[in-house]
Formats: structure tokens, sequence, C-alpha cells
């Protein structure tokens, strides 16, 4: 039992009459309240009283097939369920009385056995009517027919004969059934006849020949109906056609020749044989499909065009049928009518037929009415909006009778199209129909009005929780029933009051919109409904969340095929909603193959084939929204070899290779490689010849005489180069003379007196032909002589000897075969061989720069005597002795000095020379051969300059605070020394500290001994020789008084190290806490009355203590006091003492007493430490380290 929900429509079209009735309806509307919905729910439709609705009913026009059942339907419902009965031809049908008709339990669906009957008894209209204590529904006007499928009616059909080139129809003719029978056209082995531009099917059956042919003889023209209700197939008698050519008219006498022609065979203007005339009319009910058809005959046969005057045809519902002479337009509307032309067309000319098209309209509905439920002393209106033309009657019924016929009600307005029904009250309820009808149909609508009183309820679940994504609408609904219509009201967290405002819209059902929900908008809501019968609340929840957003979305890929695939998806969602990932290839699912992983944010995909490629979606669904993102994955290869080389447009030098591309594998071709194989020269070896543009499949090639060819073709793309394609047919080129010459010819002697010319033989595919040689021509430049010349062969160079030393000629190689020589050859000059040179060179100058470096000069030697190409000069050069040295003190073992000058160089520099020496110098010049004699030898000098460092340093005879240098003279003095100078300072660690002191010795000393020295410091000495130059470089050495050695190298301070001071501090700590042990051990409470020398004495001096009897010792200015680590001292090192005499001896072991971090003793003394007898064996010692550690033995 389901209510149809209602909205009461209320506007300008309601007041369609004028005069008083208009304003009673504006007076009524101004009372009236909105029209009541009614919910599905069965829980509220339970026990709510609702007049009878039919809910299923047979068609208007019921075609029966009389070996079946006659069923006619009829369904209603309401509360309380409604009873049925029928009228046929308009008249009460008992259908108890009938035996042979059945009306279903609790339907009023009749079923009538016509089995064995004359079925045609039953037929008439029907009409049912459904009743309950609310009100009556009834039915359309039901007809009832039986289908037909009438016999063929016996005919004699002559046979037809026709000249050729003629118009024909064959009739078909059907009998009428019912429903009309479908028409086709068979022989008489049931195979279709075939249909074309020029043989058609009309609309009615009829077969239409625009012009005949030979081809169309035939005997067995067959026309057949088939009734669909039934399934039955009739045949008419078949037809016999008979197409006479020329020939056969002038030999044969005709009988029965139909549309002869004086010219039988002449061509015609397209003329219509249907429809007749130049024009026509058609009509066609709005909502039905419209059909215009032209067929034309005419030779040749005409073509069929379609056009609408004064518009376009509607593209989205029309078509065309039967070759174009057929126009199909779907659904037709008012907008369709006019006039239409189809137009035949032959070579000869054109004809026109205008159809007019008039479009008529049984009624329509615009707005039917619709079920009412009111409160009582509500208002409410029934509309019955209806079109049609012509314009329908309206007629409205109560309860199934005429509502003049039916009891007064003065709460009861009818106005044309409307019925208003004024302050109903309870027990008013009834079924309203509207019939509406013109010539074309009619249409009935019922439509209940019943009055409840019900209060409010809210049908919306309680507590119910909505979830929505941020930034999309929210709807909350509060459905409710109640009659009057209850009143609905919305709150946020019980307390807001929401309005309908930005961004809330309420609705009239109730429903409270938020159309971009944010985060804020979470919460709970309230809804209240209330009517004057009672007040009902409902809590409802909304949850906005997170979007779920694709944050790293999958990349278009192009991978090789056999390689991996990987697509990425990471995504972002709402922490309280559970993702679900899905991936999809080409809008399905993934194949079913272990190839494919999912991860949790990707796709991989293995050793990937070509059918892989594809479009792969990345899905990511929660429970409340999704996102998604696509990428296309291209699977590319290695192309395919190229195939079918073919070589055509063959010439002596060239031929065109032409081949067909292989499949590219989803990578274009970037070009394509064309090799050859020489078999008569190199057979099995490739070599690449050219490369053409991958859109090309030609290429001309360029050959080369006397080869056996052989070429083949490979593709690249992106991926890399394919395979070979095979081996093109082979393709020889005749001999002929050589086209080129060796290349690098050389000449150059090797020897003095020869010269040797080589080249670069050529290959066997250079050769152009058998019997390759070479013809070497040789002559002197400059000089007026005839080329000399050889022809030898496998070889790639000549020697030509008795030719004079390193002169030049001019060279030439020549190819040559057996069937010519080569072209003109090149001209190279080369060199005969070298030999060395004859001459030194003169005018050697030696220019001294400073004591290391000096300039040397010379002339240089002429171009003649040097027998050979100039490499350079090589400068000879050795020290002989210090100037201070005698002659019998020369190193004569001392080892030549080189420095070779390339080139035409006169000059050069002399570097690292030794200060105060004399050096010897001569020169020789350098060919490719070799080097010449040497020129006369030349002596300089070099001044003084600084020098090195004493050749020792020695430490002796080391005392307390003293100590002795001695050294020895520099092994280099590189002049005439003047003295020493030493330095010498303090020093800690590898830090230079403490003052220099600086002393001079004339050269004669070399020793010294220095005084007043600290033993417990460590020096460093520096000592240097001079020269008048300066300071030589220093030797340095040092040492200590008091170690009596020399330290050779920086020694390490123990006492700085991290690992010693992390000792020394844990050992510090270790003896304090020993210390405090031991005086806690000790302690026996006592106080000391030392508060008089506190006084005396504001700042106690701390002293050293001395280590062999544990107290501490006194202050002495003589000793060397190093702070120890971790105490607190003066930054000079010492540790002041003041006037007190007081040690902790004095004070004995308080209780409150205690030492600070670094040692020193804290606390408060009192009282004046007196020695008591009961104190036993107890110390009275103030406790040291010392004794602390012997407490513990």
């Amino acid at each position: 039992m389901d209510f149809t929900v209602v909205h009461l429509i209320v506007g300008e079209n309601t007041m369609r009459s004028s005069g008083s009735g208009a304003v009673l309806l504006m007076i009524l509307l101004s009372h009236m309240t909105s029209a009541l919905e009614v919910p599905l729910d069965p829980k509220v439709l339970e026990g709510l009283p609702q007049p009878p609705t039919i809910t299923l009913q047979s068609p208007k026009d019921y075609i029966f097939d009389p070996r079946e059942n006659i069923v006619i339907h009829c369904e209603a419902k309401g509360k309380p369920h409604p009873n049925f009965s029928w009228t046929r031809n308009g008249s009460h049908f008992d259908v108890e009385q009938d035996s042979k008709v059945l009306m279903k339990p609790s339907s009023g669906t009749l079923v009538i056995d016509i089995s064995g009957e004359k079925a045609e008894a039953y037929e008439g209209t029907y009409q049912c009517t459904a009743h309950n204590d609310h009100g009556t529904a009834i039915s359309n006007n039901i007809v009832i027919r039986q289908s037909r499928s009438p016999l063929w009616s016996k005919e004699r059909l002559e046979a037809i004969t026709v000249q050729m080139g003629v118009s024909l129809v064959l009739q078909c003719r059907p009998p009428a059934g019912l429903p009309p029978p479908v028409i086709f056209w068979m022989d008489n082995i049931f195979q279709r006849l075939p249909l074309d531009n020029r043989v058609s099917q009309a609309l009615n059956g009829d077969l239409y020949f625009s012009n005949v042919l030979p081809e169309d003889n035939r005997n067995d023209y067959i026309c057949y109906a088939r009734f669909p209700y039934t399934q039955t197939i009739q045949q008419k008698q078949p037809i016999s056609v008979t197409v006479l050519e020329m020939d056969t008219m002038n030999d044969t006498s005709l009988y029965n020749v139909t549309n002869f022609s004086a010219n039988p065979t002449g061509e015609r203007r397209p003329g219509f044989m249907t429809p007749l005339g130049a024009s026509s009319t058609k009509m066609v009910l709005r909502g039905e499909t419209l059909e215009l058809e032209c067929i034309a005959e005419g030779l040749p046969t005409p073509e069929m065009s379609w056009q609408k005057d004064g518009g376009e045809l509607p593209t989205s519902r029309v078509s065309f049928l039967n070759y174009k002479k057929t126009l199909k337009i779907l659904d037709v509307s008012e907008a369709d009518a006019g006039d239409y032309t189809c137009t035949a067309t032959n070579r000869l000319g054109t004809a026109h037929h205008n159809i007019k098209v008039n479009v008529k309209a049984a009624p329509f509905w615009i707005s039917a009415p619709r079920n009412l439920i009111l409160a009582p002393n509500e208002t409410g209106i029934l509309t019955c909006r209806v079109n049609g033309d012509p314009k329908p009657d309206i007629n409205w019924f109560v309860n199934g009778v005429p509502i003049e016929n039916a009891p007064e009600d003065h709460t009861r307005k009818v106005d044309a199209d409307t019925v208003i029904l004024s302050r109903v009250q309870s027990g008013s309820s009834a079924v309203y129909q509207c019939n509406a009808s013109n010539e074309f149909g009619y249409l009935i609508a019922n439509a209940f009005v019943s009055v409840l009183a019900e209060p409010p309820r809210v049908l919306t679940p309680p507590n119910q929780v909505y979830q929505v994504i941020t930034n999309s609408l929210a709807l909350l609904h509060c459905a409710t029933f109640g009659s009057p219509i209850p009143t609905i009201t919305w709150f946020k967290d019980s307390q807001i009051s929401i309005k309908s405002e930005d961004p809330y819209v309420i609705h009239e059902n109730g429903t409270l919109e938020i159309n971009v929900a944010q985060s804020q908008n979470s919460g709970k809501y309230t809804c209240i409904a209330t009517n004057n019968l009672g007040v009902k609340e409902n809590h409802v929840f909304l949850e906005v969340k997170d979007p779920t957003r694709i944050l790293k979305q999958p990349e278009y890929k192009v991978v090789q095929r056999g390689t991996s695939a990987v697509f990425e998806c990471k995504v972002k969602h709402d922490p309280s909603l559970i993702p679900t990932m899905t991936w999809l290839k080409n809008s399905g699912e993934l194949p079913d193959d272990e190839r494919f992983e999912v991860d949790a944010d990707s796709l991989t995909i293995k050793d990937v084939t070509d059918e892989d490629a594809g479009t792969y979606t990345c899905i990511m669904n929660t429970t409340l929204d999704r996102d998604s993102a696509s990428a296309t994955l291209t699977v590319v290869e290695k192309p395919d070899p190229p195939t079918d080389l073919e070589l055509t447009d063959q010439t002596e030098r060239s031929v065109q290779l032409t081949w067909i591309p292989g499949d590219e594998h989803n990578s274009p071709t970037q070009k394509f490689l064309i090799q050859y194989e020489d078999l008569l020269h190199e057979p099995s070896i490739w070599v690449n010849m050219t490369e053409v543009a991958g859109t090309r499949t030609t290429a001309q090639l360029d050959l080369s005489p006397y080869v056996y060819y052989s070429f083949r073709v490979l593709a690249k793309n992106q991926v890399g180069y394919s395979q070979p394609s095979q081996p093109s047919r082979q393709y020889r080129t005749n001999p002929a003379a050589p086209d080129e010459n060796p290349s690098d010819v050389h000449g150059e002697g090797t020897e003095p007196g020869n010269l040797v010319i080589s080249w670069k033989s050529l290959t066997g595919f250079q050769s152009n032909g058998p019997g390759l040689e070479y013809k070497v021509l040789w002559r002197q430049s400059d000089v007026d002589q005839d080329w000399s010349s050889k022809t030898v062969a496998n070889s790639s160079h000549f020697v030509v000897s008795g030719v004079p030393v390193y002169v030049p000629y001019e060279i030439k190689v020549q190819a040559l075969n057996d069937y010519g020589n080569g072209p003109e050859a090149e001209v190279v000059v080369g060199y005969s061989g070298e030999d060395l040179p004859l001459s030194a060179t003169d005018g050697v100058l030696v220019m001294v720069h400073n004591s290391t470096v000096a300039q040397v000069h010379w002339e240089p030697v002429s171009s003649h005597s040097v027998r050979g190409k100039l490499k350079g000069y090589k400068v000879y050069y050795r020290r002989e002795r210090g100037l201070h040295e005698t002659e019998e003190e020369v190193d004569q073992e001392a080892q030549h000095q080189v420095l070779t000058f390339s080139g035409n160089q006169t000059e050069g520099r002399l570097p690292g020379l030794q200060p105060y020496s004399l050096y010897i110098i001569f020169i020789r010049v350098l060919n490719s051969k070799g080097e010449g004699p040497q020129s006369q030898e030349k002596q300089f000098e070099t001044p003084e300059g600084v020098p090195g460092p004493p050749s020792f340093l020695n430490v002796l005879n080391p005392s307390l605070d003293s100590l002795t240098l001695e050294w020895g003279p520099p092994v280099n003095k590189n002049g005439r020394l003047t003295g020493y100078t030493l330095k010498y300072q303090p020093v800690s660690n590898t830090t230079e500290v403490g003052p220099v002191k600086v002393m001079d010795f004339l050269v004669n000393e070399t020793t010294v001994t220095l005084d007043n020295l600290n033993s417990s410091v460590l020096y460093k000495f520096y000592l240097s020789a001079k020269t008048i130059k300066g300071a030589g470089a220093n030797v340095t050495k040092e040492a200590s008084a008091v170690m009596g050695t020399t330290v050779p190298s920086r020694h390490v301070d123990i006492a700085t190290q991290g690992w010693f001071i992390g000792l020394m501090c844990a050992i510090a700590l270790l003896i304090l806490v020993l210390l405090i042990v031991c005086f806690i051990k000790r302690n026996k409470g006592g106080k000391y009355p030392v508060k008089e020398k506190e006084e005396a004495h504001q700042d106690p001096e701390i002293q050293p203590m001395k280590e062999d009897d544990g107290t501490f010792g006194e202050y002495s200015d003589t000793e060397d006091h190093k702070p120890l680590k971790g105490s607190r001292t003066p930054s000079n090192g010492t540790v002041r003492r003041d006037e007190s005499d007081d040690s902790l001896v004095d004070y004995g072991e308080g209780g409150d007493g205690q030492f600070n971090e670094d040692g020193s003793f804290i606390g408060q003394y009192s009282g004046k430490k007196e020695k008591d007898t009961h104190e036993g064996n107890e110390s009275s010692e103030a406790p040291s380290p010392v004794n602390a550690m012997n407490s513990f033995v």
C-alpha cells in the first residue's frame, strides 16, 4: 500500500475562469495549505485509511490470440483493500454468472477461458471499478478484440510481359488482418528477393521496379503476409514477369505486353510512381512515427533526396530507409508539421513531389491530478491539465459518477480543469476522475482526496550519522508525517537555532542542506516536528571528513618489452575512513597474471609483453568518495627487420633498393641503415653504406665497378636497431678503370742516399677491376728533369736509391688495372734520407743573471750543413768546481747537464746553477738523424750566493744550567763565509714561546757555551752561516740543560694530553672520596675552638704538601712550583702565603667539616681542641691523603 508523494502546485494557470469564479478561487487559495506528503514507510501506512488507487491495468486496445485465455488485468490498492467489479459495453458484467470467467482473489484481474467457445462473444469494451469505504477508482476503457489472419482470396494472376527499361509495379494487396500483417517478397524456395535502389518494396507491400532489366525475368514473384499474433504466414499466387529485349520484340508476336514504349531502351527523366501527382497530404498524431514515401521511376535509376521547406530535418530523430525512398521521423511533435519535398534525380533531370504533413494530437498530460492528503479544515486543489489537437473536452467524476450527478457538496467547486475543495471535513474522502477526450483518444486519471488528522511522526532513524566529504553537499534528513503537515525547525548542538540562510537551506520536506560542508559544520543536529496535535524531535550527527586525493599520480610509461613497468599512486585520505585501492586496465579488471603485483601505493608489471599496453587507472575508494588517475603504458621494442628487398632501376653505377618496413612496436622508426656485402673481395663482411629517414622505404645507391653486391636493411627506433633483413639478391657491377688513386702518399728517406715512397693501397672494392698495379713517379724538385717511374704490384712502398742527401722530390702514385689507368695523381713533396749535421754553431755567448741562472746565445748554422730537418740545438754544460776550491778538489765524475732547444731558437736559459762555481758549456746541432759536432767549449762563472746550512749542530757537556754547542761549516759554502748567527729561545710543545736571543760568531768560531739556562725548560737553537750575500738556511736543534741530551724532534708534553688529564682527574676524585670516608670513620663529634683564629686569619693559606710524611711543608721561592692538575692557583703558578701559621693539624676532625670540589677544607668550627683521655688510640693529626690511604692498609 504505497501512497504517491504529492506536491500541490498553484500558479497562474490555476485560475482559468473569469469573473466571480476567479475571485472565489483567489479567496480559497488564500486559506489553502500545502498538500500532505504521505511516506511509503509500511509502519506509518499501517492503520491509515486510503482510498483505492489503480496500480495495474491492461492496455486500452487489447488484441488476444483465440488459442489462449483472455487475461484482463486490474489491480488496485487501498485501506481497507478494495472490492472489484466490471462493466462490459457500458453495462454491469456479472462475473459470477459466467462459468468461463474467473476473477483472481484479492484482485480485479479477469481470466476468461475461451476454449471450446466462440471468442467473438467476449469482444467488447471493459472497465474495472475498485471500491472501498473511502472511494471508488475506475480503470481505462479496455477494448477487447480477437486477432484475425484471414486467407488470401483466390485469384487468377496472368503472366506479365514488359519491355526492358520500363517501370513496373507488382501488387500484393494482402487480406486485412488484426493486427495488420508484415509483408515480404520471396521466391518459391523461400529466398528473399534482392532489393536495391532500382527494385524496392513500398510501405503497403507492393513491389516497385524503377526500370526492368533482363535479370528481372522470373516466374516466382511471391508476396508473403505474416500475421504476428497467430504467427501464421500466407502467400499470394506466384507472379510471372517476362522482360523482352528489342531483338526479341521484333521477332515475337506480343501477348499481354504492358507499358510498351516506342523507345524501349531509351533513357528518360524521373517520374513518381507513388504518390501520384505533384503534391499530397499526410496526417500523423503527436508522439507517433511519421513515414513519408516517394518511389520514382526513370532510366537511369533516379536518386532520392528529402528536404523540409522552411526548416531543417530533426537530425536526432530522422532516418532514411529503403534507399532514401522513405523518410522516417520518430516521436513526432507539432514542430514537425509542414511541407516536405522529395526529389528524384538522374542525369536527364529531376522530379519533385510535395507532401503536406499535418500533426494532430490525442489528449496528453500537462499535469495529471495527483492524490491529496488533507487535514480537517484544510483546502486543496485538483488540477487536470491536458492538451491535444483538437482541444480535448474535460469531464470530472467522483467515485466513478459524473460530478454533476454526484451528491451535492458545498465544499467542492469545479472550474473547468480544476476542482477546489474548501475546508474539508473528516469523512469526505473520495476518488476523483478526470476524463479528457477528443476525436483521437481519451485520458482517464484517478486522484484521491484523503482527510486525515495525525500527530507528528519523525520517520528518519534516530541518532543517524551522516558522513560527507569537505566542500561537498550535506543533506540531513528529517522525514516526517503528520496531518496537518508538521512545521520543521533545526538546532545545532541542541542550542543554536538554524535559519534558512547561508550556509544552510531548509527544504519543504524538512531536509537540512549544507551546500559546502566544512569541518566546523560537524556536530549534533536536532530537528523538531510540530503541528497542532503534538511535537516530535530527532537527533542526527554530521561528520565532515577530509577528501581522498591522489598526491602522486601514475605517469605515462614507455617501456621495452621484457622489462618492468612501475606505476605509482600515492594517496592521502581521512584517517577515519578505510581506503580501498583498485587498479583497472582499459576500464576492466587487471589480468589474472602473477606478473602484475599490486602494492600499497604502486602497480608493478614484470616482464612486460605487447598485450600489457593500455591505460591503467588507479582508483582509491572510501565509503564516501573516490579519486582516480590514469596513465598509459606503451610497450616498445626494437623494430622487426624490413622485408621484401627489391632492386630496381639498375644501371652500371647505381641501383634503387626498396623494402617493406617491419612492425615498429609502438616506437616510430627513426632511420634505416643500408649495408652491403662484397661477395667477391670481402665475403661475409657487411659494411655500412648509407642511412635514410625512417619515413622512406626506398634508397638510390651509388655503386662501384667490379663488386658482387648483396644488400640488407636494418631499422632503428628509440630502442635500438632491428635484426638485419634477409639479404637482397646479388647484383654484380662490370669492371672499369680505377676511380681513385692510393691515399696517404709519403716520400721519406730512411738512410742517406735513398728515398722511400709509401702509400695506402686500394682495397679490392676500390680496385674496380682485376690486375691492380701502382705506377710510382718521382723527380727532384726545382730541377729541370723528367719524371722517373716504376710500376709495382702487390706492394705499398718503393725505394729509390742513389739520391742526394736530404733534397726535396715530387712524388706521384697512380693506380691502374686491366681496364685502364686511374685519374691523374696528385703531386706530393718528400725528402731523401738525412745525414748527421756537418758543422757546429759559432759565437757561443753566456750572460750570467744571478748566482743560479744564466742566459746562453749562439749563431745559427747554415741549412745545407744541417743535412736534414733541423730539430733544434742541444746545450751541454757541466760544473767544473767551486771558485773557492783548488783544481785538486775538482769532481772528475761530474756529468753534463743537457737542455734541448727545438727549432731555430738561438738562445736559451740555464736554470739551477750552483753559486760561486766555474762552468763549461758547448752546443751541438740536432736533426732527425742525430747530433753534429760540438762547438768550442766556453767557460763562465757564477757569483756568490747565500750558503747552505751548517753541516752539523751538536750539544756537548750539558750541566744544571749550561750546555755547549758545536757546529761545522756548510757543505755548500756558495761563496766566502763571513761568520755564523745563533738564535735560541725556550719552547713549549710545538708552539715557540719566550724571547729570542741572538749571537754572532766569526767564521773560525765553531763552538759556544751557554750559561744561566733554566734546567726545566726546553730550548730550540737555530744556526746559520753567512756570506756577503747574507745568511743561509738554518740548522736547528732542541735541548735542555737538565736533560743532558738533545731532542732530535719536538716531543709531546704528556701533561697536556686528554687521556692523561682524565686519568689524573679520576685519581683525584677517588682520593677525595677516600678522604671523606676517612673523616667519617674517625669523627667522634668533637668541637674545636678555632673561631678566634678564623677571625684573625680570614684567608687561610693553602700550603703544598710534602709527599714523604703527609704534612704540609714550608713555602720556598727557590723551587719551581708548577700548578697541580685541577687546583686553583694564581696565574703566575705560585701559592701565596699569609701571616697565619695554622694548619689543618690544629683543627681536629669536627663532624661538620668537609672538603669542597678542589679539595679545600670548609665548614664551621667551634671551641678549642682539647685532648681527651677518652679518645684512646685515635690520632690527633689532621688527615692527609697519605694517612687516609694508610688507614685502608
